[in-house]
């Protein structure tokens, strides 16, 4: 198993665990951590094993953007930019359009590339406490990690202006409210829940799973008249998977269905 210097990856019972482990910097993200990051998430959207991908983080904070703190505050932080971000990016689409459900469980901060990486996955749980911000204009700067892509899909072009521009925090039972996050869970429960999240969907069926993704992500693009055929296509191919199998004999059974991911 690879090891890394900046997350900790964990495989078992077909969920592979990424957890962000710079608490000391608030999770924020230098080159490096950005470069583990997307190694990381590649390797267990890659691996056939891992049927459930989730992203959290050991510390105060989910992940705070950007670590400023090796930055100089000129020009010269150009490159600095792109060297966390090009990675980060690789990270976030992978999250948005790996072949199997991603959850992220959001404790505390999610702000900058962090906001970005809680929006890029499929479901997201957000401790009671957490909080969610978009932070780029306090800094003259302009957005990244995916946030100007996701937030007006999620919230609605108006409401994403205002997160946007007005730049204010967002807690955790707001982001529940508005749609920015799935739920929002007590302190007491978070953990637990979080696990039963991850179980529930590394034991789905995974084929059909990634194909309600891809089907998603691309309607914004289609007609309905395409988005019909595709969604005609891909249930008549998915006929001929084992999940299908197993999930209708439970239909008309006692049972549940043991999907097996193909």
């Amino acid at each position: 198993m690879t090891e890394y210097d900046h997350v900790v990856v964990d495989r078992s019972d077909g969920v592979g665990r990424v957890t962000l482990d710079r608490g000391e910097s608030y999770n924020s993200l230098d080159a490096a951590t950005a470069r583990d990051l997307r190694a990381a998430v590649t390797g267990l959207a890659e691996d056939d094993d891992v049927r459930c991908i989730q992203l959290a983080a050991n510390g105060p904070a989910f992940c705070t953007g950007a670590d400023l703190s090796t930055y100089e505050g000129d020009e010269t932080d150009a490159k600095r930019l792109d060297a966390v971000a090009t990675p980060l990016h690789r990270a976030v689409e992978t999250l948005a359009s790996a072949p199997k459900p991603t959850v992220a469980a959001v404790d505390g901060v999610a702000a900058g590339g962090g906001l970005g990486l809680a929006l890029a996955s499929d479901v997201v749980v957000a401790h009671e406490d957490a909080r969610f911000e978009f932070t780029y204009p306090r800094i003259g700067l302009s957005g990244d990690g995916g946030s100007t892509w996701f937030l007006p899909r999620l919230l609605g072009y108006r409401r994403a202006r205002e997160l946007a521009l007005l730049d204010e925090p967002i807690p955790a039972d707001e982001a529940d409210e508005i749609g920015l996050v799935t739920e929002t869970v007590g302190a007491d429960d978070f953990d637990e829940r979080v696990e039963e999240v991850t179980d529930d969907l590394a034991h789905g069926p995974t084929k059909a799973y990634s194909n309600i993704k891809r089907l998603l992500a691309r309607s914004h693009e289609r007609s309905l008249s395409a988005q019909l055929s595709a969604e005609k296509d891909t249930i008549a191919r998915l006929a001929g998977t084992d999940d299908y199998e197993a999930g209708y004999a439970a239909f008309f059974g006692d049972e549940d269905p043991e999907f097996v991911g193909r």
